[in-house]
This record gives C-alpha cells, sequence and structure tokens, in this order.
C-alpha cells in the first residue's frame, strides 16, 4: 500500500493507460480523481459514462475515486480538477499527466487545427495540471508529478509531427519542474508508455513489417505500465526526479536525454568552406540515424 492516505489526480482515466494506472493507483491505497472528458480519440464528444466506468471498477474493489469531466486544455478546467480532489479527499499528493488524443498526418497533410488540438490537449494540458497542482505542492513542501511522454517525440514517428512535437515538449516541461521545484520536495518525472490501446490501434498494418510492429504491440497491455506509476506517485521514489523511462511489457528503461556528443574546434574560427572541408567530415560519424520509434526498439518485448 504505497499510497496509503493520498489523493492523486490520473488524467485521461476514462480507459486505456490512464484508466490502468487509476485502478492500480486505488489499489496502493491512493483516493483518486479519476479525470475524462470521454471524448473521442480525435477529441470529439463528451461523456462522463467512461469515467464511471473507471469508478465503478475502483469502488467494486474497496477503493475510493471521484470524477471530473473538465477538460485539460483550459486553465480554469485544470483548476477544477485539482479542487475535485481537496473537496473530496482534502488533499493532493501526486498529479498523473496522461490524457491526450491524435490527429495523425503526413507533416506536408497537416492542418493548423490539428496542429493546435494536439498541443493544446498534450503540452498544454500537462502544464495547466500541473501548474494548478504547484501551490499546493508547495505549500506542504511535497508532491509527485509522473508524465505521459512517448518515444514518438523523445526518438522519432511518421505523421505525427503535432504529436511528438507535445510529447517531446512534455519531457522538457517535466525536466524544468524537476529544476524547478526541487526546493520544495516535489518530483517529477517521465513514462514513455508502450501499450496496445486505441492511441495505437491506428497503426499501419498493411505490409509485413507494419503487421510484425502491431502483433508487437499488441502483446503490451495498457496496465504494464501501471506499476512505474504507482512507484513514482509514492514516497518510495524520494530522489528520483527528472528522469524518463519507458515502460515496455515486463521491461522498464531509463532513457538517455540530450547531451554533447563530439565537439570539434578550429583556433581561428570557422567559414562556410571550412565547415564543408572540414567540420561536417569530422562530425558526420557521430550523427545520429533518422530512426523510428520501431528502428530503436526492434527487439520483441520481453
Amino acid at each position: 500500500m504505497l499510497l496509503e492516505g493520498k489523493a492523486v489526480i490520473v488524467t485521461g482515466a476514462g480507459g486505456g493507460i490512464g484508466r490502468d494506472i487509476a485502478i492500480a493507483m486505488a489499489a496502493a491505497g491512493a483516493a483518486v480523481v479519476i479525470n475524462d472528458v470521454g471524448a473521442s480519440l480525435g477529441g470529439a464528444g463528451q461523456s462522463a459514462t467512461p469515467a464511471e466506468e473507471t469508478r465503478a471498477i475502483i469502488e467494486r474493489a474497496g477503493g475510493r475515486a471521484c470524477i471530473s469531466t473538465d477538460s485539460v486544455s483550459e486553465w480554469t478546467g485544470a483548476q477544477k480538477i485539482v479542487q475535485a480532489a481537496l473537496d473530496h479527499f482534502g488533499r493532493i499528493d501526486a498529479v498523473v499527466n496522461n490524457a491526450g488524443i491524435l490527429r495523425d498526418a503526413m507533416f506536408h497533410k497537416l492542418s493548423p487545427e490539428d496542429w493546435l488540438s494536439v498541443i493544446a490537449v498534450h503540452l498544454n494540458g500537462s502544464f495547466f495540471v500541473s501548474r494548478a497542482a504547484a501551490d499546493h505542492f508547495r505549500a506542504q513542501e511535497k508532491g509527485a508529478y509522473v508524465h505521459m511522454t512517448s518515444t514518438s517525440g523523445l526518438i522519432g514517428n511518421l505523421g505525427q509531427s503535432n504529436y511528438s512535437a507535445a510529447k517531446l515538449g512534455v519531457a522538457a516541461l517535466s525536466k524544468s519542474i524537476a529544476l524547478d521545484m526541487k526546493r520544495y520536495n516535489v518530483r517529477s518525472n517521465c513514462i514513455a508508455p508502450f501499450a496496445w490501446s486505441r492511441m495505437t490501434s491506428g497503426i499501419p498494418a498493411e505490409t509485413p513489417e507494419q503487421k510484425a510492429r502491431v502483433e508487437k504491440l499488441m502483446r503490451m497491455t495498457p496496465a504494464k505500465n501501471a506499476p512505474l506509476a504507482v512507484y513514482l506517485a509514492s514516497d518510495a521514489a524520494q530522489g528520483v526526479t527528472g528522469q524518463i523511462f519507458a515502460a515496455r511489457n515486463n521491461e522498464i528503461v531509463l532513457m538517455s536525454q540530450s547531451r554533447p556528443l563530439r565537439t570539434i574546434h578550429r583556433g581561428e574560427g570557422w567559414t562556410p568552406d571550412t565547415i564543408v572541408e572540414h567540420g561536417m567530415a569530422a562530425l558526420k560519424p557521430s550523427f545520429v540515424p533518422l530512426d523510428c520509434s520501431a528502428d530503436v526498439f526492434s527487439w520483441d518485448p520481453v
């Protein structure tokens, strides 16, 4: 019962990874705010049914939960989500920023509306909910953030420039929170989850290679990500902050973060010509390949 007596917010908890995280949080002793607007994968529509289903599962198991259907993509909505924890449970100890939508398209076909909508939920939503909880975390000098990033942003993926940009932004946001709030004993970490859910069900499966990739993904259930989220939200993770983990079936991966790879120096400085002649020739062997997530995580899930 790592979270006994604590209150946790899980956004996007009406299904998929968010639902399994909320259920695991409750099983670990936490009172859970189940936030979900009940929208489609693309963000359309609204219904309380998904959140109610998650709450029913938690309560049948003897746990405590309340529902919030406010949108993370609005500052006022984020404030209401945090207030729901205070109103129902009298406290807030951890935030899991999981809510998300997809509007996939090749970059040259991506509409400005689809760019803005994905950034609004993933990146703005993570900021809004985190910021709404920050004053309470500072006052009690304790708290934990768990943000869902993605290898689509950390590594790259085709047809997901909006999602990739948002998820890499979430990783940077998490690191900034970890730095700025360390003095208040507030921790901030990321999980890049691997799971077969409605967020991944649209992955093409036409070529033999695509079919093999989808087959691997289908082995990884959303629940496989929940234990790591519970740990990171708990006091047992004291001292673990500013990190990015990937949860891949039975694997937990610590991801690297951007650091210098190689430096070249020329005492008299560089000109465009000397960069052509010498600079790039020296740096090119250290170039990062134009990989996608599936290229880097090429082995079968363990």
